[in-house]
């Protein structure tokens, strides 16, 4: 997993990164605006929802969202990415803290609507993805929803073959969801594949 710094050093060129992979439909970010479009489609739903974001990067999402009357806030490994967001979002509640020793003390203190983590959990383990998502259930709102975008699979089969036609892309620091293995804890778990290597995985309260 990169550190703090590295991901300081990323931070600008970042979307970047995102766009020429969309483009190209290669992995990992196809499909990234369309998952982060219908993310934004089921959050709209609800007018001023609270939106707790998950390594929210460089607000693409929900700069949005703020724009739109929904109360953000936040949570990055990164101080680079904190200060790009702020620009775009002044008045968010925006705190710097490393997820994978899960929330930090001031948004423990809040509820919300929905929890989005948009290409931001693959850098928790399996057994870390799964203490993480009991954490922000018990951060939920009656009715709320946890939101994953992100390089995610239905099965762990079709995760090896995707792995395999990547070949030397692939990058074996990230550990991806599987919707199947997810759902042995999480039985309520749904699946919406959005491209070959993609897709929301959606848990509810």
């Amino acid at each position: 997993m990169l550190d703090n710094k590295e991901f300081d050093l990323w931070a600008d060129g970042y979307d970047k990164s995102v766009e020429v992979s969309e483009e190209d439909n290669t992995y990992p970010f196809t499909g990234y605006k369309k998952i982060l479009g219908s993310i934004y489609e089921i959050i709209m739903k609800k007018p001023n929802a609270v939106v707790l974001d998950i390594g929210f990067g460089t607000a693409t999402l929900t700069s949005k969202l703020y724009e739109n009357g929904c109360v953000i806030y936040g949570q990055d490994f990164s101080s680079r990415m904190i200060e790009l967001a702020y620009e775009k979002m002044p008045g968010a509640h925006l705190y710097q803290g490393d997820f994978s020793q899960g929330l930090v003390k001031k948004l423990k203190q809040e509820s919300y609507d929905f929890i989005v983590a948009t290409y931001s959990i693959h850098h928790l383990a399996d057994d870390q993805k799964i203490m993480f998502l009991r954490e922000l259930l018990e951060h939920l709102r009656d009715g709320g929803k946890i939101l994953i975008g992100d390089v995610a699979f239905k099965s762990r089969d079709e995760l090896e073959v995707c792995k395999e036609d990547c070949g030397d892309e692939w990058d074996n620091e990230e550990m991806y969801c599987v919707a199947d293995d997810l759902k042995l804890e999480f039985p309520n778990l749904k699946f919406e594949k959005m491209t070959f290597c993609s897709g929301i995985l959606m848990l509810s309260r």
